[in-house]
């Protein structure tokens, strides 16, 4: 994966802004992703793909977190802009509060790379979420990895 330095998105968060996301949220993010946002926030990528479903996936950025979303250039890129677009269709649970299913990342065509905590609150998988296939309160999603570390280190660039 090669990231575009040039494109992080400044400032970079403070992790007393990520916990207070963390608490709108109701979960804990993983230590790993806590630290790649605070030095890689809303980054964009190039030739960095991953295969999942039998699909190939071009990953385009990862989402950022923002202080002011509404005057802030990337602001549509942040993570809780993203999940109050799409969040009905991340949870199956109508009476939910907080995420299960969390975006991080776009990937080309409009789906989304996400933490799914789901089966486990402390150590989430990553998942894509197929925003084709996925209606309010029914979303799709696959599996890509364990985690989210082994989701960078599944990353590849393509030939």
């Amino acid at each position: 994966m090669k990231i575009k330095r040039d494109t992080v998105v400044k400032p970079l968060p403070s992790a007393g802004l990520i916990k207070k996301y963390e608490k709108f949220w109701r979960l804990t993010l993983p230590k790993s992703f806590f630290n790649f946002i605070k030095e890689n926030n809303g980054v964009k990528v190039e030739e960095a793909t991953f295969e999942c479903n039998n699909r190939g996936y071009a990953l385009e950025r990862f989402l950022c977190i923002v202080d002011d979303i509404e005057n802030h250039s990337k602001g549509n890129y942040d993570i809780d802009v993203v999940f109050s677009q799409i969040g009905e269709r991340l949870t199956d649970n109508e009476d939910l509060l907080g995420a299960e299913v969390l975006p991080i990342a776009s990937v080309f065509a409009g789906d989304f790379v996400c933490l799914d905590f789901r089966t486990d609150k402390n150590n989430p998988s990553v998942c894509i979420w197929s925003h084709e296939e996925s209606g309010e309160f029914e979303p799709v999603t696959y599996n890509v990895a364990g985690n989210f570390t082994e989701f960078l280190n599944g990353l590849y660039e393509p030939k």
